[in-house]
């Protein structure tokens, strides 16, 4: 009897203690999913050059962490390379470009791209290490503009307002090109190139027309060291810059946030000090300005 009672009971134990193994190890899988379910994959925002620095500012921020995102940065040498990598899905979104550039990329890709935000305008600035100002030019000086639609009529617009030469009346602000000169009294000799360049080929020509964050990379205030510079303003719709994504993907609430984030005090602060306010905040709806 004791041993028939001792045998039931060992067996009762086994049975126990196979039991409790199985419900510990349905436990785990369920844990996991758990898990997997509320952690959410990094926004990963592609961008070039002083943008850069300011979304990995932004990733590293307190915003950040209160929104509960988190914020992969890739820095791209380059503005088609970076919207074809939004396009392909390499990022989601990007944080470069203005709204100009944005529609003459649109106007050559089969898969549009969308603005969901805007973010700032920067002066575009006439720069020269051989004239002190618009007056001092002289006859026949060569004049270097960057070599994409966006940013080439963008620097015609500005030698006009200079009052360097004359567009004709139908000037196509999206797709212009020296061409569309109709008086040129100074005679200038245009030539273009690769935007990522003109502070590099400033000694070699008598002007050059370089964006802000370009110009910034080579070590150039577009406020205290360009000869004639844009109104850091809206008015000119074109050169408000954006935060963009593929089309399909604009109403994604994740995605959102990155126009709430770039907006915050803190970021704004640190814009503010590291460019020395060359880059003026624009929070306005991007409907306003995006009506396509």
């Amino acid at each position: 009897m004791n041993k028939r009672l001792g045998s039931i009971l060992l067996l009762a134990s086994v049975l126990a203690l196979s039991a409790c193994g199985s419900d510990s190890q349905a436990a785990t899988p369920q844990s996991t999913e758990s898990t997997q379910a509320t952690s959410s994959e990094p926004i990963v925002v592609g961008s070039v050059g002083s943008d850069a620095e300011i979304w990995q500012f932004i990733a590293d921020s307190e915003a950040a962490k209160k929104a509960g995102v988190t914020i992969e940065v890739k820095e791209i040498t380059g503005g088609p390379i970076t919207n074809t990598a939004t396009v392909d899905g390499d990022v989601d979104a990007n944080a470069f470009q203005s709204i100009g550039y944005l529609e003459s990329f649109n106007a050559e890709s089969p898969e549009k791209l969308v603005p969901i935000a805007a973010t700032y305008v920067e002066p575009l600035g006439i720069y020269s290490e051989k004239f002190q100002s618009i007056d001092d030019i002289t006859e026949g000086a060569t004049v270097a503009l960057a070599d994409n639609p966006s940013n080439t009529t963008r620097g015609l617009r500005l030698l006009e307002t200079a009052g360097l030469i004359k567009l004709k009346d139908d000037f196509d602000d999206g797709i212009g090109t020296p061409d569309d000169v109709i008086e040129n009294p100074k005679n200038l000799q245009f030539t273009l190139i690769d935007d990522l360049t003109g502070p590099r080929i400033l000694p070699d020509v008598d002007l050059v027309l370089i964006s802000n964050t370009i110009a910034l990379e080579g070590g150039l205030n577009v406020l205290t060291d360009s000869i004639f510079h844009e109104e850091a303003d809206t008015a000119l719709r074109a050169t408000v810059n954006i935060i963009v994504v593929k089309e399909e993907r604009a109403e994604e609430e994740e995605l959102q946030v990155l126009g709430e984030l770039y907006h915050d005090p803190e970021v704004q602060a640190f814009i503010e000090e590291k460019f020395d306010g060359t880059k003026v905040q624009v929070q306005i709806p991007i409907e306003e300005i995006w009506g396509n």
